[in-house]
């Protein structure tokens, strides 16, 4: 599992840094089940994961027990609440596994320490909070612009690997609409 990231680190950095050596070692591989939460709302979000095989799905919870999901992650995505693991803070999100996952992580002291010691690892924790605050923004600001068959034309353009991989149920929660909505919709496309 490591050299999958290993390679990841390469290709973002376009060559291989001197020091990974001495990054690799403080990330632990994980194997988690489908449906296994990896953080809940109310914890403190002490990881980051980097997703070797599998999906995972950030989502809250609202007061009528709706889950509305802010983002699914696959292969080769890294994935923590951002606000609360900066912060060890409690989380407002829930982490979970949406398929069988190999996952590598890094605790939040090791991930401190590699930042301050090493500028190559630093510039990637970088690049991921921008990745995620652009993608974040990008989907929030066109999926309010647009109605229900628009939000799954949009997804199946843009996102197709989606469509086939999860439940209509989650992908209704990732657009803003109902379970019975996203059915109906997917029988006129």
């Amino acid at each position: 599992m490591i050299e999958v990231l290993k390679n990841h680190i390469t290709n973002r950095l376009g060559k291989l840094p001197d020091n990974v050596e001495v990054v690799l070692p403080h990330f632990e591989p994980l194997m988690v089940p489908r449906g296994a939460y990896l953080l809940k709302s109310g914890d403190i979000c002490r990881y980051v994961y980097f997703i070797v095989e599998g999906c995972l799905q950030v989502f809250v919870i609202d007061k009528s027990g709706h889950e509305s999901t802010r983002e699914f992650y696959a292969e080769e995505q890294w994935v923590t609440d951002i606000f609360g693991f900066q912060n060890q803070s409690p989380s407002t999100e829930f982490i979970k596994s949406v398929e069988p996952c190999k996952l590598l992580r890094i605790h939040y002291d090791n991930f401190q320490l590699l930042s301050q010691q090493v500028p190559q690892f630093a510039a990637i924790y970088k690049q991921i909070l921008e990745v995620s605050y652009n993608n974040t923004v990008y989907r929030v600001n066109t999926l309010t612009s647009m109605d229900a068959l628009e939000r799954v034309k949009w997804l199946m353009e843009h996102k197709p690997k989606i469509m086939s991989r999860l439940s209509s149920k989650l992908i209704a929660s990732y657009l803003g609409i109902s379970a019975e909505t996203m059915t109906r919709l997917k029988s006129k496309l």
